[in-house]
């Protein structure tokens, strides 16, 4: 398992969000952390735009680097400037990187928490990506043809769409959702799996289906687009998905992945 730091000024916003991000996007290969070089309280904001994003915020709180110094970490990621400054020789540490992200407090958009939030979890798919064991897809490029295709399908774009929104979703769950049998919601996932659009990964007897971490900017940007104009389309799935009793992560629930594996 591999360690990761992430550090920035006051650990209230910008470097919680890639704690939150790479531990649920990490799929359990990463020892994740956070800090910073003056630790103040979480922003509510930060945790609200967690929240939304449907991350789970328990447990997330603002330390020191300090607090961390004696420790070894494989990789120490700064999301500013100063914090990249002052951490780029930290003692026992692997490899130090920069992502300098702008600090949402700075900002007077009322969406400039959520704008973060997606930007640095792309950043962060594309680190697990990278470095994940489990990933064993090739890199592809979507195809603009394959693409709007893939979006001409009700039932792709709301697989697509809700899987955007929940950051991953196994077959279980899109069938509870869209209340459509195992076979045609595994029809419609191969294909998108196969254009590119769709990265999988398995843990335990469940498989799991994200947003490929490589997608085009433009083609993240019309799904995010398509998901805050059109709350329509998701308004009764996510209320089946809410009303599902047995989550593929809760302790003895049950999800049949038969033939997923071999779409």
């Amino acid at each position: 398992m591999k360690r990761v730091l992430f550090v920035c000024t006051a650990n209230s916003a910008r470097s919680q969000m890639a704690e939150a991000l790479l531990r649920h996007f990490g799929g359990g290969g990463f020892e994740v952390f956070s800090a910073g070089m003056a630790p103040s309280e979480v922003d509510p904001r930060t945790l609200q735009a967690l929240q939304d994003f449907g991350l789970e915020t328990a447990g997330l709180k603002s330390k020191s680097v300090e607090s961390l110094a004696d420790q070894h970490f494989d990789f120490v990621i700064s999301l500013c400037d100063k914090a990249h400054m002052e951490c780029r020789h930290w003692p026992g540490s692997g490899v130090v990187m920069a992502w300098d992200f702008p600090d949402p407090k700075d900002s007077g958009d009322p969406k400039a928490f959520a704008r973060s939030l997606q930007e640095i979890s792309e950043r962060i798919r594309l680190f697990v990506l990278v470095n994940s064991k489990d990933v064993k897809s090739e890199v592809k490029s979507v195809q603009p043809l394959d693409f709007f295709k893939s979006l001409a399908d009700e039932t792709r774009l709301r697989c697509l769409l809700l899987i955007a929104q929940q950051g991953e979703l196994c077959v279980c769950e899109l069938m509870a959702a869209l209340a459509l049998p195992q076979p045609k919601i595994s029809r419609h996932l191969g294909q998108l799996r196969k254009v590119g659009l769709l990265l999988d990964r398995r843990q335990g007897q469940w498989v799991f289906y994200r947003i490929h971490p490589l997608l085009n900017d433009w083609m993240r940007e019309i799904l995010q687009t398509t998901l805050e104009h059109s709350a329509q389309l998701l308004e009764t799935p996510r209320a089946r998905l809410g009303e599902m009793n047995s989550r593929p992560l809760a302790e003895g629930s049950i999800c049949d992945e038969e033939d997923v594996n071999g779409i």
